[in-house]
């Protein structure tokens, strides 16, 4: 071996490269550790890095077929334009860089010109080091204040991170999985092994969701940590569970009240925090007697006395934690079940200390906000949901705790020019039309009434083929430098350098395009002149006085770390003891709720359709359906070109209770209609005994890359076939702005003809 540096050296006649992962292709910001094997500017093989310090050589089957991925003959490696009159048809023209910024300033100038640069909105969506990209480009560069998500009622992330803003002042809670230990990990002196963990709505092997890898829950495993596992279905947590709580989907605040009720009833709290650290104890002990367990049996279709066991066994282990999982966010009541989880972590004091959960440092949410400051006060009052009224309706628990705007306003402005007309999307790192929205076929036509539309992507998506003007290509992980935080910076257990690799076509990484249409749109704002500088400044938010070349050499490196830092003064701005919150205590009764027309204490609220709220409709939709859990090859809509994983997992599936499937006349690898009032997918069906009777599960975010299309890349069937989406309502949202119900609709299943 012969060593350039401590990340880059000679084996075997290859130039290997150590980096850290962070998508494309499709991960979380885990920042898993890769050596990438190159040979004549070629990328041979990626193997795991066994020196990498949490993830220790293990990688997700996605970045085993990085190659195959980057290589693949339908990626798109030049910037492409088409005429607008020619969206939906496969009539793209290689352009250069230059020439592509050049055809974004002229738009970008004539509609702020015309419309005012409110009429700019962009669209980011999960993965890719762009919580800070996306953000800065439209603030900063494009001088528009409406960043947004468009997942409905931002399910995926916001009701968690905004519970954590409000009632914490602080990032999201996540559990301790000994990440700032590198040398020693779950051996280190401070650490306790966390006793019993509940996971909650999560499929963490398979999603390594946001910085958490999911694999060091089974190492806690095998050193005796005991799990409770909360999920309508039955997946590897669920069988190496000391309880499973199969429950109702939609009803996990219910769930979580009965909890507490146990706990306050049984006296089972850890009375100093409740005593010293928590602001409406009192207030929260006298709602929970409405939710006693025999009344969450009934809702939540589980047993009253696992709910029992459960809260006991939770409450009455220390260190005890919860992984609590995007299927949480995605129904109306979203936000108060989130308010209710947090709730159970406070009140059993784990809360920052070593084992059970731990939570970020104040200044959270201030990477999502880069570039805000440089837009005037007029325009920031603009936003899409803010509590001025300029951006229309007002959603202001949403606008206050994330940068973004309300996720489903863009349409209704989109649909109707009101509050005032949207006149161009900058799109990047996502799919609108196949994964994330909801009523997606309404996304896309109102997408196609825009005078202009930039999607930055690597390889040409439905949405892209649909409607983007300009096309511009992104690099993956291995063709970059850059860093990679856990949750997005907002809890920095760990820091990696992405270290570029090689250079495929003309493709750019997110952060290079920031820079440069930056410089050309709003030099003031973007003073880096190069790559290096501007990754040093980024890395200083997270660990103040690195440089990008140190952390490289480093390969990794944590930020400083402390347990209870809200005792110490560490967790609140003045340096005094408590948290960012009005009371400087976890408010568990929320006063900025109540002043937004929402309880402030968690509540319980029926989902919109079920068998509760309309038995009428469960005649002829009879089932209750939840939808998106993960796969282990596919990030949401990504992955489907990539044979090797697409063997893996060929078609979309629904899955049925054999019981319920021979009723239907169904059988195991049927094609099936899955079907309510607001429209239908079709799927292949899997019987699964893990799954209730009542319920369907189908999968999100399906379409086929392969097929032929009449006109165009891809045609309307091949997005909107499988898509589980057409069957959620638009902007069904919860009171504060939050939560959707993708997980807790109503349907019928029956068999395709053809």
């Amino acid at each position: 071996m012969v060593l350039v540096s401590s990340w880059k050296y000679e084996e075997d006649g290859c130039t290997v490269v150590e980096t850290c992962a962070w998508s494309p292709p499709g991960d979380h910001p885990v920042g898993c550790g890769l050596k990438l094997f190159v040979k004549n500017g070629e990328l041979v093989k990626a193997i795991g890095n066994p020196d990498h310090p949490i993830t220790n050589g293990r990688l997700c089957p996605r970045c085993l077929a990085l190659k195959e991925y980057i290589y693949h003959p339908q990626r798109v490696i030049y910037p492409m334009k088409r005429a607008k009159e020619d969206r939906g048809k496969d009539k793209w023209t290689r352009i250069s860089w230059d020439e592509a910024y050049d055809m974004i300033e002229k738009e970008v100038a004539q509609i702020k010109a015309k419309y005012g640069p409110e009429a700019i909105f962009s669209v980011i969506g999960t993965g890719r080091d762009m919580w800070h990209t996306v953000p800065f480009i439209t603030f900063g560069a494009l001088g528009s204040p409406n960043f947004t998500y468009i997942h409905s009622g931002w399910s995926c992330y916001g009701p968690r991170c905004a519970i954590s803003a409000y009632t914490l002042g602080a990032g999201y809670p996540e559990i301790d999985y000994a990440a700032m230990f590198q040398e020693d990990r779950f051996d280190n002196p401070e650490y306790k092994l966390t006793k019993v963990m509940m996971i909650w709505g999560k499929e963490p092997l398979k999603s390594n969701a946001d910085g958490l890898f999911g694999h060091a829950i089974v190492d806690m495993m095998k050193r005796g940590t005991k799990i409770i596992s909360v999920d309508p279905r039955l997946t590897y947590w669920g069988l190496n569970a000391e309880v499973w709580l199969q429950l109702r989907p939609g009803t996990d605040a219910a769930l979580a009240l009965a909890m507490l009720n146990v706990i306050v009833n049984e006296d089972l709290y850890d009375h100093e925090f409740c005593d010293n650290w928590i602001f409406g104890w009192d207030e929260l002990k006298e709602r929970v007697q409405e939710y006693p367990p025999s009344k969450a049996a009934e809702i939540c279709w589980v047993p009253e006395d696992l709910i029992v066991k459960a809260a006991r066994m939770f409450a009455t282990s220390k260190p005890a934690s919860i992984s609590w999982g995007l299927a949480t966010d995605q129904k109306c009541n979203g936000v108060q079940f989130a308010h209710a989880c947090l709730a159970l972590m406070a009140c059993t004091g784990n809360i920052d200390r070593p084992g059970g959960i731990i939570v970020g440092a104040p200044s959270f949410a201030a990477p999502m906000w880069w570039g805000w400051d440089s837009l005037p006060p007029e325009v920031q009052a603009k936003r899409l949901g803010s509590d001025s009224g300029q951006g229309g309706e007002r959603y202001p628990a949403v606008t206050t705790a994330i940068s973004t705007a309300q996720p489903d306003l863009p349409l209704d402005a989109m649909e109707t020019g009101q509050p005032y007309p949207l006149k161009m999307s900058w799109i990047m790192s996502s799919n609108p039309i196949a994964c994330p929205t909801a009523a997606p076929q309404r996304w896309d036509a109102a997408f196609k009434k825009l005078d202009f539309n930039v999607n930055c992507d690597l390889f040409m998506t439905p949405s892209a083929a649909s409607f983007a003007d300009l096309f511009l290509p992104v690099s993956t992980f291995a063709e970059k430098d850059g860093i990679v935080n856990t949750h997005y910076g907002s809890l920095s257990m760990f820091t990696g350098a992405i270290n570029k690799a090689i250079q495929v076509g003309e493709c750019k990484s997110d952060d290079e395009i920031l820079l440069e249409l930056g410089k050309r749109l709003n030099p003031s704002a973007f003073p880096w002149d190069t790559m290096d500088e501007f990754l040093t400044w980024e890395l200083d938010q997270y660990i103040p006085g690195m440089t990008f070349d140190e952390l490289r050499e480093k390969r990794w490196a944590v930020p400083e770390w402390h347990y209870e830092k809200y005792r110490h003064g560490l967790q609140n701005f003045d340096g005094q003891p408590g948290f960012v919150t009005a009371s400087r205590k976890i408010e568990l009764m929320e006063p900025l709720f109540a002043e937004w027309g929402d309880d402030a204490l968690p509540y319980y609220e029926e989902p919109p359709y079920s068998p509760i709220s309309t038995p009428n409709l469960m005649k002829e939709y009879p089932f209750v359906l939840t939808t998106g859990a993960r796969s282990w090859v596919f990030f949401h809509s990504e992955q489907r070109h990539v044979d090797t994983l697409r063997e893996i997992h060929p078609d979309p599936i629904t899955q049925i209770n054999p019981e319920t499937a021979k009723n239907l006349g169904i059988e195991d690898g049927d094609w099936v209609w899955v079907e309510n009032q607001f429209g239908k997918a079709k799927q292949r069906a899997q019987l699964f005994p893990g799954i209730d009777r009542r319920v369907i599960h189908s999968q999100h975010a399906w379409w086929y890359p392969e097929r032929p299309a009449v006109d165009g890349p891809y045609g309307p069937e091949d997005v909107f076939l499988s898509n589980i989406n057409n069957l959620v309502p638009h902007k069904l949202i919860g009171k504060l702005g939050f939560g959707a119900p993708y997980k807790c609709m109503i349907c019928k299943v029956y068999k395709a003809e053809d």
